[in-house]
């Protein structure tokens, strides 16, 4: 996986959309302390951030090294390189202790990693009442016309992305995710959200070029935004392609416990 944003990572870090206060809140209302979180697969650090406001410690790991160079910087935010996969002892060295973690995230990333070599880590580093929490979001929204093109496109580009994708283009529901309920829910959702990120034409382009997809496609020789697609998002973007608009990204985030 990590090999997939060696080239776009500083792309990645400068157009991903940051993710609301209200599911970081959500998240710590159903973790019943606040001292450890561990973000896996951490990336700039965008979900380790907004952990740090609330938990005492994060720690934030992911398999590529230039993700992490480019991470957000904290005073209680560690950073950890580790490989793909580890062994219990590795996850006890490398990240906490046996039953120490209060809450661990992933954001935009289980869909990598949903084994159950994976979740029997989470499963041994996790306290009694910890907490797993993990999310998605799924193709931006802009307006009509200009979401009718993206799609065109994102259509086109389906032979460019890893099998994995699919989990969220379905929005995770169908991503093994092996817990139970936490308190005061029926099931473990997912539960949606939205953030709004502004952007000018030519970032959100940017945006795209980030994507893993688009990336494959350009190695291959295939050019996803190519002058006729540009020239669209151009036309449906207005005013020439000059301005400020709302790209919204929905949000599905999946919440268990042991």
């Amino acid at each position: 996986m990590a090999e997939l944003f060696k080239k776009q990572g500083k792309e990645y870090a400068e157009t991903r959309p940051s993710y609301p206060p209200e599911l970081f809140s959500f998240i710590a209302s159903k973790t019943p302390e606040h001292h450890l979180a561990w973000d896996v697969g951490t990336g700039n650090g965008q979900a380790a951030l907004s952990l740090a406001d609330i938990f005492n410690k994060v720690i934030g790991t992911d398999t590529s090294e230039e993700q992490l160079l480019l991470a957000s910087k904290h005073a209680n935010i560690y950073y950890q390189h580790t490989p793909p996969t580890m062994s219990i002892s590795e996850v006890e060295n490398l990240v906490a202790p046996p039953a120490t973690v209060d809450v661990i995230t992933v954001a935009q990333a289980l869909h990598w990693f949903a084994n159950p070599a994976f979740f029997s880590l989470v499963k041994h580093v996790l306290k009694s009442n910890g907490v797993f929490a993990a999310w998605c979001y799924t193709l931006p929204s802009v307006d009509a016309n200009i979401d009718q093109v993206v799609k065109r496109m994102y259509k086109k580009s389906s032979p460019f992305w890893s099998p994995e994708r699919r989990f969220v283009d379905e929005e995770y529901r169908s991503i093994e995710f092996p817990f139970e309920p936490v308190a005061g829910e029926e099931n473990t959702g997912p539960f949606e959200f939205e953030t709004v990120k502004m952007m000018e034409l030519g970032e959100y382009m940017t945006y795209i070029r980030s994507w893993s997809a688009y990336q494959t496609a350009k190695g291959k020789g295939v050019e996803l935004l190519t002058e006729e697609v540009v020239d669209e998002l151009v036309k449906a973007w207005g005013d020439h392609g000059e301005g400020v608009k709302a790209v919204k990204y929905p949000i599905f985030l999946r919440i268990g416990k042991i």
